[in-house]
């Protein structure tokens, strides 16, 4: 499990003015800082995210696969859905905007976002260049209105402006479905799968036989689908999620790490110290404490 994101401790995590709280909603404008290494933790969110790469470029990986987001481009990662960001270009800027799923079951329109087969794996898209400037202008209306102080109609008019963008981008993927409409293949169903029982297991079942019999392959084939689909072994990504579940508990609980490591299903606090520091480069203490 990633760093997990919920619409109300994001304004902790990235340090978000309380004051500018809005039910359901949250927006988020991030500059990359020369000569400054980006470190951003893998998450997820609760809800809906519509990331806008303003300027810059990024790498990053959704739900298992890679993809490179440029200027202009939007990605949009559906709820629960791991993004885990991999590199930025000195000049990166990106806006995000955070949608709670109380705020998607408010308007039925949005409902295919959530379940879209599309969207889930062709998150990053390409806007024509004659709604670029309507989507610019939506967006930075939405930043001001978002950021304005309270009054009466602020949710209202946030979230009329949120529907507009959210049907421009719509009208863009149905263009594209017109062309390319890809149906849920093999490949698309073993890595949902695969994703589903490691979320659900990882602390708990670290062989790769069990996650094969669950899928009915051979240990050797998905170790090698893995492998070659996602740049990762299945054994990596056992590591990878119990490093991700270690760090949303240091991040978002009290608990101490020895609970912790018990939570994990490690056999003593220092094999999980070992562990974390291993694959992170630091210790769990040193995380928790860090800014």
């Amino acid at each position: 499990m990633a760093l997990s994101l919920t619409s109300d401790n994001v304004y902790k995590l990235y340090n978000i003015d309380l004051s500018k709280k809005i039910a359901g909603i949250a927006v988020l404008q991030q500059k990359q800082v020369k000569g400054q290494a980006y470190a951003e933790h893998p998450r997820l969110f609760d809800g809906l995210i519509l990331a806008f790469m303003v300027n810059g470029s990024m790498k990053a990986r959704i739900h298992f696969l890679e993809h490179e987001l440029c200027a202009g481009q939007i990605a949009i990662v559906q709820p629960q859905l791991m993004i885990e960001t991999l590199s930025m270009t000195e000049n990166a800027e990106i806006i995000s905007i955070g949608l709670s799923l109380d705020f998607i079951t408010a308007f039925p329109m949005l409902h295919d976002f959530v379940m879209n087969n599309q969207i889930r794996w062709q998150p990053v898209l390409s806007i024509q260049a004659e709604e670029m400037t309507i989507k610019d202008e939506l967006l930075s209306l939405i930043q001001k209105i978002y950021h304005k102080n309270q009054s009466p109609k602020k949710i209202e008019m946030l979230r009329h402006l949120v529907i507009s963008l959210m049907s421009l981008i719509a009208e863009s993927y149905t263009a594209l479905a017109d062309h390319n409409n890809p149906v849920k293949s093999r490949p698309h169903e073993i890595i949902d799968d695969f994703y589903l029982l490691i979320s659900k297991y990882a602390t708990q079942e670290r062989s790769v036989y069990f996650y094969a019999e669950k899928l009915h392959l051979t240990p050797q084939y998905l170790s090698t689908f893995l492998k070659r689909k996602t740049g990762k072994s299945i054994l990596q990504w056992i590591d990878y999620i119990t490093l991700m579940h270690a760090k949303t508990l240091l991040k978002t609980t009290s608990l101490s790490i020895k609970q912790i490591s018990n939570q994990l299903n490690f056999d003593e606090p220092s094999i999980f110290c070992r562990f974390f520091k291993r694959l992170s480069g630091t210790s769990p203490g040193v995380f928790r404490n860090r800014p």
